[in-house]
């Protein structure tokens, strides 16, 4: 099995590799998708988010209310770190029961965006960063997600920055490029990565 951590700052086209890798025939270990499995309704990770920030972060149903959840984190430092300090581990107990899962010949991504701020690469066999200018996130970020400008960058400055990001990468896929341009780069990292995984199991 080959471990690799996939990342990247907020809006630079991280979920766009991890599809392409998983149809090239990856495992993937989404941690955005297991960070919302850990607090649905009736939830151990939910009861404790709502213990942490109020009853005020749930919608009308009884869900997490994301947005506003994130409104209020992402401008404060200490109160982003209590959530992560609830939903982290939890996070990482689930991806461990799903890499246990996985044959022992996978290539298994593990899509994790705040592997950097946490100093998670040690975890992984090598870590791949996607990579797009500030400039590239932002527009993304307010014209395909909706957000405003104020919210997009808030987020993006609650990440570390991209010179961060590439100091830990083995790999790095550049994308302020068209998907075509894209597609081929990832192309050329799967061959990488299934070499490295066949030389593992030999």
């Amino acid at each position: 099995m080959l471990k690799v951590g996939l990342t990247g700052g907020i809006g630079a086209g991280k979920s766009e590799v991890s599809r392409l890798l998983v149809e090239r025939g990856a495992v993937l270990i989404d941690a955005d998708r297991i960070a919302r499995e850990v607090v649905e309704p009736g939830s151990p990770g939910l009861a404790a988010v709502v213990d942490a920030f109020g009853p005020e972060v749930l919608a009308p149903d009884g869900s997490l209310d994301r947005q506003k959840l994130g409104t209020i984190v992402f401008s404060d430092a200490d109160r982003l770190a209590t959530l992560n300090s609830i939903v982290h581990p939890l996070v990482g107990a689930r991806s461990q029961e799903l890499e246990a899962a996985a044959g022992a010949d996978s290539v298994v991504i593990h899509d994790v965006p705040l592997l950097a701020e946490n100093s998670l690469a040690p975890l992984y066999d090598l870590v791949v960063v996607v990579d797009a200018s500030p400039e590239t996130q932002l527009d993304r970020l307010t014209r395909l997600r909706g957000m405003t400008e104020q919210d997009a960058r808030a987020r993006m400055a609650a990440q570390v920055g991209r010179d961060k990001r590439r100091e830990i990468a083995d790999i790095v896929i550049d994308n302020d490029v068209p998907l075509e341009r894209l597609t081929e780069q990832v192309d050329a990292v799967w061959d990488t990565l299934v070499r490295r995984a066949r030389a593992a199991t030999t």
